[in-house]
């Protein structure tokens, strides 16, 4: 049988406040176009499909209809990201299902769908949470490596639940949003997130068919004793992923072997590219329709960031590469970024250098964000 695997839509995500709609649309249109001339048999897409866990209208009318499209070709499963609100999610569950797409929005004890027409189980195991996970007592006595220690051993335990009983006689693959050991960043994922939440390729049993990973935006095999690899984001998300390739991976299994897994190149979505230098040196370089991050190596003077937008129009981001003055020409505009980023230039503004209140204030956000109850 054969599997399509993408993740981390982030549908909703702009740039500097301007809308990627458009570009969501192409590329989720090309995933579904290559999903049916490939004639795959089931289409895994692991976590964080909405870039907010309260998305927009527009953002839901995106990610449904580009779930209807894939589910024309074969079942849908979808486990929820930590920046999908699972209470959403749940309660959509049942109207997708008529569509042929499941959702797996929490742990639960059935997370397990079989697929007997495919001789195929998925075990679903969505983002897992710190306080989901770990009790209050511990959060505040233990220190930061005891209780990155407890919240490993306990996503580890879930796993082992939800997997124990699985025949050999089918094709087993484990569908989660987790950080393994060993995964590369792309650089916009939420720091907070990441290492704190991260569990060894030990936790996936060895027997597996594939173990299919959404939470880190570059396309990667992880080194496992069984296939394990992260799908990446379908558009580049952040300058930090300018010189990444997105994809898709295509899965071909069968019981009791190893799956052999593709990776096919998408076409859609704009480059974010960063150019460095004195403006008479880089103003001759062809960028096309890329979104541009601009850093500049001249002094600041009187209507240059005018200048740069006047030969660069698609420039995002403009900054000087003087220490004292690194941001002074940051995109005016706060309207659609998210609070990490506005968070960060505020510091940045004020000679800030500290990673620790970027990762405090990205936490205090993400629990802001979870849904109550």
């Amino acid at each position: 049988m054969k599997v399509l695997h993408t993740a981390d839509w982030h549908v909703g995500r702009t740039i500097r406040g301007l809308s990627r709609e458009e570009e969501h649309r192409a590329v989720l249109g090309e995933i579904a176009t290559l999903a049916e001339a490939e004639k795959v048999d089931l289409i895994l897409i692991t976590g964080d499909i909405f870039d907010a866990s309260t998305p927009s209208p527009s953002a839901e009318e995106i990610v449904y209809r580009a779930l209807l499209a894939l589910a024309e070709v074969g079942p849908v499963v979808i486990v929820a990201g930590n920046h999908d609100n699972p209470s959403r999610l749940r309660a959509v569950a049942p109207l997708l299902r008529l569509g042929r797409v499941q959702v797996g929005a929490g742990v639960e004890r059935d997370g397990v769908l079989e697929f007997p027409d495919l001789a195929t189980r998925v075990v679903m195991v969505p983002f897992i949470s710190k306080k989901g996970i770990v009790r209050a007592e511990q959060i505040l006595s233990l220190d930061s490596t005891e209780l990155r220690g407890e919240y490993s051993e306990r996503v580890q335990q879930v796993i082992a639940s939800l997997c124990s009983g699985l025949a050999a006689d089918s094709v087993n693959i484990l569908a989660g949003h987790l950080m393994v050991h060993g995964g590369q960043t792309g650089g916009g994922e939420r720091a907070v997130h990441l290492f704190d939440y991260a569990i060894p390729t030990a936790s996936f049993p060895s027997h597996f068919q594939y173990v299919a990973l959404g939470h880190l935006h570059r396309p990667q095999k992880i080194a496992a004793p069984m296939p394990l690899w992260y799908a990446g984001s379908p558009l580049q998300l952040d300058f930090g992923e300018g010189e990444d390739r997105k994809a898709v991976l295509l899965v071909t299994a069968e019981p009791g072997l190893p799956a052999r897994v593709e990776t096919r190149y998408l076409q859609a979505g704009r480059r974010l590219r960063t150019l460095r230098g004195k403006l008479d040196q880089i103003r001759e370089i062809e960028v096309g329709d890329d979104f541009l991050r601009i850093d500049l190596d001249e002094p600041l003077r009187v209507g240059l960031l005018e200048e740069v937008r006047e030969v660069f129009p698609n420039a995002v981001d403009i900054r000087l590469l003087s220490p004292a003055r690194t941001g002074a020409g940051s995109a005016p505009t706060r309207i659609g970024r998210p609070p990490s980023e506005l968070f960060a230039d505020y510091l940045s503004g004020r000679g800030i250098d500290d990673e620790r209140l970027n990762a405090l204030f990205a936490e205090l956000v993400a629990e802001a964000q979870e849904p109550v109850g």
